[in-house]
């Protein structure tokens, strides 16, 4: 083996969902692992099945997280309310997992990168709320999730668009301009932003498409847009290079 591989960035990435794992079903969870790998770190899929402990010793070797995606929604309980009638069914395997492992991220100050379901879930673990379903709630024009995601014969659905305005922080960084054009698989959102947590990008209607931890002490940036599902995009390449790119100067401060 290469030097060059052994020194990539292990990334932890959880799978999507306690059924796909059970299943194997890697279509979706392996477009994160083959981004993080493209970005020059190694991706290292997380199970659901360990316990907080366990998740939290499998943690101590990695170098940073990446939260996935999910067709769960979070547990409106964790933030004080009562589930929507069109909030899906909750993970606890997942939502477990996920919050042991920013546990362990934010107190050992490694980096985090959260997409879509990810990002509701650190914002959440931090003590925010969330938005439990957009179109009844907000009466939005812009679609943020097309009605079907798999198609007959396993094609995928083509992504919703629209565009995102960014605020200084590290997407702005990335981005190189205050405008970008996001995909969008989510009916929930950010509603009131956790501890340490601020707004940096929204979608035309308000709906939040961007959260960063308020200081320089760490990187963590949740996206509420799917740039694993964007290989060819500049912004979207640029968000895992510069994961990776804090993964490896987060090992080399350790």
């Amino acid at each position: 083996m290469s030097q060059q591989v052994i020194s990539r960035p292990r990334i932890g990435v959880p799978w999507r969902t306690a059924a796909e794992e059970v299943a194997n079903r890697r279509v979706k969870v392996d477009k994160y692992l083959r981004a993080v790998e493209s970005a020059g770190g190694e991706g290292v899929l997380l199970s659901l099945a360990s316990g907080s402990e366990n998740v939290k010793r499998e943690a101590e070797n990695l170098d940073a997280f990446l939260l996935t995606g999910s067709p769960a929604d979070v547990d409106p309980g964790h933030y004080g309310a009562k589930r929507h009638p069109a909030a899906a069914e909750p993970d606890a395997a997942r939502e477990r997992t996920d919050f042991a492992l920013l546990e362990h991220a934010l107190a050992a100050g490694k980096p985090v990168l959260a997409i879509c379901y990810g990002i509701q879930s650190l914002n959440v673990f931090l003590g925010g709320s969330l938005v439990q379903d957009i179109p009844s709630e907000l009466g939005t024009r812009i679609c943020h999730s097309p009605e079907e995601d798999d198609l007959p014969g396993g094609a995928e659905a083509t992504d919703a668009m629209h565009a995102a305005s960014l605020d200084p922080g590290h997407v702005l960084e990335v981005s190189g301009a205050a405008r970008a054009e996001v995909n969008s698989w989510h009916h929930q959102s950010v509603r009131e932003p956790g501890r340490g947590l601020r707004i940096t990008g929204r979608a035309p209607d308000g709906v939040v498409e961007a959260v960063e931890w308020a200081d320089d002490s760490n990187w963590v940036v949740g996206v509420q847009w799917h740039p694993e599902r964007m290989p060819a995009d500049r912004l979207a390449q640029a968000l895992f290079r510069e994961l990776v790119a804090a993964a490896r100067l987060a090992r080399a401060e350790k």
